[in-house]
């Protein structure tokens, strides 16, 4: 009987400790706060990495009572990514119930290699704003591929100046630098970049193909781009895409100052938004390279040659 005393004794204490603990860890920081701040959670943070940065705020006092919360009221799957203005005067229920709802922010996330139409379908669709009023301002080859986290109230233009914004200040003075040793201006980075952006899929063959170009553009060479024919196609309703997948030889022959087929030089500007990644290989590749022409097998893996007949081979063996 004593032991069973003692017993329930413990767990009294121990429950009354608890329930202590758990409360105080609910209660606001600062209840008299009368300012509130933006807290943001990114796209796939799990609840500790949610709870620290709270805790680090300064806008919860436990992050385990915090944790607690959550996971007993069943709402950690509806925890949303964005920004949420929060307060030290909100109690933890309060802060925990307030980041399931709208986010004052959408995500939207820019691919590399998209044209300015796809970027316009991003943008559509997380902002409920008409592509043909985003098309309006879209700047081909400087709507920067990355993940933004943007205005919901945002106009067209806001959305592109974001996008022009994050171009300007990745590409940096070194960059630029580069460029002009290479007597290369901006705009002709962004070109060449652009069509390596859609030439190569693979990381390791771009300094190659932008080699290739910067080589074949030295001796005067046509391009013979099959992503600048894809472009001037545009889109393609039976395959639902913006880049035509299998190119016919009439489609070689379209009248465009894009078909680097038939018109030697650079197009007269981007044909996709290329990525930090790619630029930088343009900026840096040289046109003294061996290689002047590629195939792709395939996998998409692309295949080099030095000379015509080099080249001729790698069809033969790479195009069944």
């Amino acid at each position: 009987m004593k032991r069973v005393i003692i017993l329930a004794s413990l767990m009294l204490i121990f429950s009354t400790g608890f329930y202590l603990y758990y409360r105080e860890g609910t209660l606001p920081v600062d209840k008299k706060s009368e300012e509130s701040k933006i807290f943001i959670i990114k796209k796939g943070e799990n609840l500790s990495s949610i709870a620290n940065n709270l805790a680090d705020q300064k806008l919860i006092r436990n992050k385990v009572v915090f944790y607690l919360v959550v996971k007993r009221f069943g709402i950690e799957r509806k925890i949303q990514a964005g920004d949420f203005r929060l307060s030290a005067s909100m109690n933890t229920h309060e802060i925990a119930s307030a980041l399931t709802h709208g986010t004052l922010d959408v995500w939207l996330t820019i691919i590399e290699g998209m044209r300015k139409e796809e970027v316009a379908q991003v943008v559509s669709q997380g902002l409920n704003i008409p592509e043909t009023e985003f098309l309006k301002f879209a700047n081909e080859g400087y709507l920067f591929p990355d993940t933004y986290l943007v205005p919901k109230e945002a106009t067209a233009a806001a959305v592109e100046n974001i996008l022009e914004d994050n171009f300007n200040k990745r590409f940096n003075n070194e960059l630029k630098e580069s460029a002009r040793r290479r007597n290369l201006t901006v705009d002709q980075v962004v070109t060449l970049a652009s069509l390596v952006e859609r030439e190569a899929r693979f990381a390791e063959d771009r300094p190659k193909v932008a080699g290739v170009l910067l080589h074949r553009l030295k001796n005067n060479m046509k391009l013979d781009i099959d992503a600048t024919i894809q472009y001037v196609l545009g889109y393609q309703p039976e395959e639902k895409s913006w880049w035509k997948k299998e190119l016919t030889f009439s489609d070689l022959e379209v009248n465009s100052p894009y078909n680097t087929y038939k018109n030697a030089g650079l197009p007269p500007g981007p044909i996709a938004n290329p990525g930090l990644a790619t630029i930088t290989a343009v900026v840096e590749a040289s046109s003294d390279g061996p290689y002047l022409y590629y195939v792709s097998d395939s996998s998409g893996h692309l295949h080099f040659a030095q000379t015509i007949e080099e080249h001729n081979e790698n069809i033969r063996k790479y195009l069944k």
